[in-house]
């Protein structure tokens, strides 16, 4: 188990406007999550914390935009928030997934802005870790709408960071769903290397993110997939990111590492079946805090995604998010604040949880202690170390 990460300046960006990314009442990403986590933080005295600094977004230009969508998309967002009844289904608007409603160019903008200043932050010297969980909107591809998400905020900040001379980015993706946006507009770039664990698409949406997505031909070996069996649970999700994570990043040697800190991985959310604690999130989330001490001077940029559990799950799983960003002291014992307990009690009739973590037993199975073929996991893992491994110098089997 990975030690208590050392405190660091850290820009966490929120403001009530990012409330504007809203796809109805009815929409499982209701954007009260992140109104609840903004609220569980300050209760539980982060945004109050010393080397904590609080950025609003704004909302990114075109040109910004641009760097990672086509100028014809962008021009149908605008056209499905001026008038909705004329989104373009062909590009993902107005469907189920992304309805379109009045201003979502500017609200899905301001997600990406988000995205830009938590890069900014580290770009400047300001901040060495920064936070967005408004940001993670991961599936949007350079020319299309797909699951929830409009543009690419995540993207978009590492063509920032590229931009400003950034070599290495090492983007590492651990929501249950394929990070298939991201992976798709930088499929062609070595400079970015991203790494998704999720559940398989065999059982899941986007339905891709197999072991043989391995990158463009300019840039094979920096698209790495984990399609992890489904309930795959706490033990064999760590085991498999300790098993794929940390020796392709010692391999990379980024410069920065950007992660997509999806919770709907948890064992309560309603749309996908890994059967995750936010215990084993929380870990997940320390261990790139620790890759990025051991390997980028610090520079981690981290971001939420997706989470349809509103009250019990999401606020949680971000909060101790901003503390690990934080160094602050937020365990799975750590109680939940009676002030914000109380809050959900009063707008949602529901008990929250009583503690920030589940009590869920974390151990993982190693690599070093061996391979069994007869494993699903094991098999999985394999499958991904063999595809990707060679081509970074490393043994799919002993490294």
């Amino acid at each position: 188990m990975s030690s208590e990460p050392p405190s660091f300046p850290t820009s966490v960006v929120w403001d009530d406007s990012m409330l504007a990314y809203n796809f109805g009442p009815t929409h499982p990403m209701n954007p009260q999550r992140l109104a609840l986590t903004a609220r569980l933080a300050t209760d539980l005295g982060l945004f109050d914390r010393a080397g904590i600094t609080l950025a609003a977004p704004f909302v990114a230009t075109d040109v910004e935009l641009g760097s990672v969508h086509s100028d014809d998309y962008i021009a149908a967002v605008r056209t499905a928030g001026s008038n909705p009844e004329q989104a373009d289904a062909a590009v993902g608007l107005g469907t189920a997934d992304n309805p379109a409603f009045p201003g979502m160019h500017e609200a899905s903008a301001r997600l990406v802005g988000g995205s830009l200043a938590a890069a900014d932050a580290l770009l400047s010297g300001r901040a060495v870790h920064a936070v967005n969980f408004g940001g993670g909107m991961h599936h949007a591809a350079r020319s299309a709408a797909s699951g929830f998400c409009i543009y690419n905020d995540a993207a978009a900040a590492i063509q920032r960071l590229l931009d400003a001379g950034t070599q290495r980015v090492l983007y590492i993706d651990v929501d249950a769903h394929h990070g298939d946006g991201t992976q798709s507009i930088f499929w062609n770039d070595p400079r970015v290397m991203t790494i998704s664990l999720h559940e398989t698409g065999m059982s899941l949406f986007p339905g891709t993110g197999f072991a043989n997505e391995t990158g463009g031909p300019r840039a094979e070996g920096t698209a790495v997939n984990v399609a992890l069996p489904t309930l795959t649970g706490d033990g064999g999700l760590l085991r498999a990111f300790h098993a794929v994570v940390p020796p392709l990043a010692e391999a990379f040697q980024p410069e920065v590492i950007l992660s997509q800190h999806g919770c709907d991985s948890h064992v309560d959310d309603p749309l996908t079946n890994l059967r995750i604690s936010v215990d084993a999130q929380r870990e997940m989330a320390v261990s790139i805090c620790d890759l990025a001490a051991r390997l980028c001077e610090g520079r981690w940029i981290a971001t939420g995604g997706g989470g349809y559990n509103l009250t019990s799950v999401v606020p949680r799983a971000w909060s101790t998010l901003i503390a690990v960003a934080a160094g602050a002291p937020v365990g799975p014992q750590t109680a939940v604040p009676e002030s914000w307990r109380a809050h959900v009690l009063e707008l949602y009739g529901t008990d929250a949880p009583l503690l920030m973590g589940d009590g869920a037993d974390t151990w993982w199975r190693s690599w070093e202690v061996g391979y069994d073929p007869n494993d699903e996991l094991d098999r999985t893992v394999m499958a991904t170390r063999k595809a990707v491994f060679p081509l970074h110098g490393l043994d799919p089997w002993f490294d």
